[in-house]
């Protein structure tokens, strides 16, 4: 053979960027053989040795195997066969990368106790069927009433299959919220203002209406307490006691004020914002703001 053809050890190296030591183990391993040997022993390689050296570096950079690289090489099994198996594989691996990523991100930003952590961990990998049976259990004790259906839906979770670290840390928080006693039981006593039962329609809740007079004159940068937020809660007073058909007095707005009151739980907007990055919906309007300047409105003119 002409040795002048052919290309040592360390020429393949220079040419493939591979170092002397892993093309050698490839040769050990079979991957590439050589043509031929010098006299005092060298393994020498054919031209070709550089073109399949490249692919099998391609490869293992792709995460392959040499046991799945001999079967491409050697035995003829289609690269999209291994390619796709391989991917698969590679999905089930970024998935349990992303869910502990997810996690651990929560622990850091949250500092908790090491029950806390295992809770955290528990809910990341939770099942689709006990995330389902969590979010049912949580909505059951919250909305009993079947007039609250669309409401229910409106504030039910729905994880994708393949979630985002966003929605991962998201759903954990989410989840904690769900199983907050004290959490239900405020959005039990704010669904109970709001549900009247499956043949009765529901009314505007008060709730909502301090929202739609609250927040032009939040916007507007009025401040509760001011004679300039006198007719806004005029306004709404008037506009609850058409809805709740009941007198405009002073006991109409000290009522105002429990359930403003009662209802203004910064959880709540925090639980919509969960859902809507779990849902990948838009980001929610927030409650909370106009919910506290209703509330410092109407106490200070009932006091």
């Amino acid at each position: 053979m002409d040795h002048g053809t052919l290309l040592s050890i360390g020429d393949l190296a220079r040419q493939t960027g591979l170092t002397v030591k892993t093309i050698r183990f490839y040769s050990d391993e079979g991957i590439v053989t050589p043509a031929d040997r010098t006299r005092a022993g060298h393994r020498r390689y054919g031209p070709e040795a550089v073109t399949r050296l490249a692919f099998v570096r391609t490869l293992r950079e792709l995460g392959l195997g040499l046991d799945a690289i001999r079967q491409v090489l050697d035995r003829g099994l289609a690269l999209d066969e291994v390619a796709a198996q391989h991917a698969a594989a590679l999905d089930v691996q970024i998935g349990i990368l992303r869910l502990r990523r997810a996690v651990l991100t929560a622990v850091a930003r949250r500092r908790p106790t090491p029950e806390e952590t295992h809770r955290m961990h528990e809910l990341a990998r939770m099942p689709e069927a006990e995330r389902r049976r969590l979010v049912d259990d949580f909505l059951d004790a919250v909305f009993p009433d079947p007039g609250c259906a669309a409401v229910r839906r409106s504030l039910t979770p729905e994880l994708p299959d393949r979630p985002t670290e966003e929605q991962l840390r998201a759903w954990i928080e989410l989840a904690e919220l769900a199983l907050d006693p004290d959490f239900r039981a405020g959005l039990r006593r704010t669904a109970r203002a709001h549900c009247y039962g499956a043949s009765t329609p529901p009314r505007p809740d008060v709730v909502a209406l301090a929202r739609e007079h609250a927040q032009p004159a939040l916007d507007a940068g009025i401040a509760p307490e001011s004679p300039e937020a006198d007719p806004v809660v005029t306004a709404l007073s008037a506009h609850c006691a058409r809805t709740l058909d009941r007198p405009d007095d002073t006991a109409l707005r000290h009522h105002l004020l429990t359930r403003l009151e009662t209802a203004h739980d910064p959880r709540r907007d925090r639980y919509t914002e969960l859902l809507a990055l779990i849902n990948a919906w838009p980001p929610p309007a927030r409650l909370a703001p106009a919910l506290a300047w209703s509330t410092i409105a109407l106490r200070v003119r009932t006091a």
